[in-house]
């Protein structure tokens, strides 16, 4: 086979080398810009098997994909997703496997997902203030996650990274600390400029609105940042602290667009491929696995067409009102 059949290039030129798989749309949490208070998640006959999951993460890697991350809700609360990781790090040419957690189930898990081949990690946190951690994510849990943050570090993994989402009148306070404490356990984070994904009551997101501008300023006002030209394969722009290890990321929908070098791919648990996060097109990958079982050729097929037709960007906009409906969960973090 040819190099050319062998990689994912799209109607733009963009190659496609990074897939996220969500491995369930449920959570322990219920994060306040992730999803409403109480959801109905999908009946278990409508997700993937993780025999799927394996199978699909295949036919990703015969087509050129060298990342897969795994994501939900929250990956660590599907049984068996540890063998998962398994059988998808042991994929001949795939490069690397991750993990989005919200670190709740790490105690428990940093060891098995190391062992199982995992090698990076991104764990998500917004706020080191108990009460409001839990006004946050309407769960008192930050102390489960402060010890898996620990846990992560102590079992060593290659990389680490905090991912906070910085909202106004809610946690941007907190950045500076968020900061130090990633720096203390030489980790990277990343600040991420909410999305406007699914009807949310909460709060109202323009009026929330941090760009990652106005992040950066607060943190040059205590610490010098120098650009870095490391990538991990997603979105994030990094940044240095002189004679620091950890590095500062963000993440910027908003106002520093990054879809002309999207190389990324999303598929929802229950096995929709997403062509693009911010729109609602997408291809049913689970109709055509469940139909056609051990044919592998039929959905790399569709995988190929459906690339062909990805769209050239999302149209996110600072206003309240979300361009796409599907909360956060749905999505594939």
């Amino acid at each position: 086979m040819n190099t050319s059949e062998t990689q994912l290039i799209d109607g733009f030129g963009r190659k496609i080398d990074y897939i996220r798989l969500s491995v369930t749309d449920r959570c322990d949490f219920r994060c306040v810009y992730c999803m409403a208070e109480d959801m109905e998640f999908l009946p278990r006959a409508k997700v993937l098997s993780l025999e799927e999951l394996a199978t699909l993460g295949e036919s990703f890697v015969n087509l050129g994909i060298k990342r897969i991350r795994l994501t939900g809700g929250e990956p660590l609360v599907r049984r068996g997703v540890i063998d998962l990781i398994a059988k998808l790090s042991a994929l001949p040419g795939l490069d690397e496997v991750t993990l989005t957690t919200n670190g709740s189930q790490l105690s428990k898990f940093a060891k098995p997902l190391k062992e199982a081949g995992l090698k990076r990690i991104n764990i998500s946190l917004d706020s080191l203030n108990p009460e409001r951690f839990a006004r946050m994510t309407r769960r008192d849990m930050l102390h489960q996650v402060l010890a898996g943050v620990d846990a992560a570090v102590a079992d060593g993994f290659e990389k680490i990274k905090l991912n906070a989402v910085v909202m106004k009148n809610h946690n941007d306070d907190e950045i500076l600390p968020l900061v130090d404490y990633a720096q203390q356990r030489g980790i990277d984070i990343s600040f991420i400029e909410e999305m406007p994904l699914g009807q949310i009551q909460h709060h109202d997101r323009q009026q929330a609105y941090c760009s990652s501008d106005d992040v950066r300023q607060v943190i040059e006002s205590r610490y010098a940042l120098l650009p870095s030209t490391d990538s991990t394969g997603g979105p994030s722009r990094y940044y240095r602290i002189p004679d620091a290890k950890g590095r500062i990321g963000f993440i910027s929908p908003h106002s520093h667009n990054f879809c002309s070098s999207c190389n990324r791919l999303r598929v929802t648990a229950e096995g929709r491929l997403l062509l693009c996060l911010g729109q609602e097109n997408s291809v049913d990958l689970r109709a055509v696995l469940r139909r056609y079982p051990g044919e592998a050729h039929r959905i790399e097929s569709l995988i190929r067409d459906a690339i062909s037709r990805r769209p050239e960007g999302h149209q996110f906009a600072e206003d309240d009102a979300p361009q796409v409906l599907r909360f956060m969960n749905m999505t594939g973090g």
